[in-house]
């Protein structure tokens, strides 16, 4: 999967103006060995190998729903459980998200997106703020979807929001199908996260923040 730059053409700007919003990350620990790409200006091309079928399924839901390419691929101590290698790639891709945003110049910044999957309604709002904070309002009825530990969804989230330096709010307004209600989290993150980081025509050169930084 290639990662290319793109040029992003803006209505209220003749000017082209040339964005590299992508990021490759290798983190490597005495459990893990986690290798992140990814391409915010995507198409949803993703490629997920961590040993983990779930988190491989959810991977897939982040790229395309969110409209970005994604590349993971982790080798972990799957002998002893998933733990380190699904709080590794959380992040792993929450420090690729960090540096292809940059200084957060132009971005919306802020998104939200209600998901709903059968039974299952899903709210995600997020803002790229600098500040890393999780509200985590999931109940999953049981303890393991497949052989996937359903604990694991918040130790991602954990993961991914302190190494992005983002502020996030999961809440579940309704499920009952462990499956369901995991699965509208990823895809209403994904929205979210794809509505926040969309450039704004009119300060797409600008930090989006009365501070003047993030």
């Amino acid at each position: 999967m290639q990662i290319r730059d793109r040029q992003i053409s803006h209505p209220h700007h003749s000017e082209q103006i040339l964005t590299a919003r992508t990021a490759s990350v290798k983190r490597t620990t005495g459990e893990t060995d986690v290798q992140v790409t990814i391409n915010l200006d995507g198409t949803g091309a993703c490629i997920a190998k961590t040993g983990i079928p779930f988190l491989d399924h959810m991977l897939h839901q982040i790229s395309s729903h969110g409209l970005i390419d994604l590349q993971v691929e982790a080798t972990g101590d799957l002998e002893i459980d998933d733990h380190h290698t699904n709080e590794d790639v959380g992040i792993t891709l929450g420090q690729a998200l960090l540096k292809a945003l940059g200084d957060r110049k132009g971005i919306v910044r802020f998104g939200n997106f209600l998901a709903p999957l059968d039974e299952a309604l899903i709210q995600v709002a997020l803002d790229f703020s600098g500040r890393p904070h999780l509200s985590y309002g999931l109940e999953i009825p049981t303890q393991r979807v497949g052989t996937y530990d359903t604990q694991l969804v918040r130790e991602f989230f954990v993961a991914l929001v302190n190494h992005s330096q983002m502020t996030l709010h999961i809440r579940q307004l309704d499920g009952i199908n462990s499956h369901h209600i995991i699965e509208a989290t990823f895809k209403a993150f994904a929205r979210a996260m794809r509505m926040a980081v969309e450039i704004d025509p009119r300060r797409a050169s600008t930090i989006p923040s009365s501070k003047g930084v993030l």
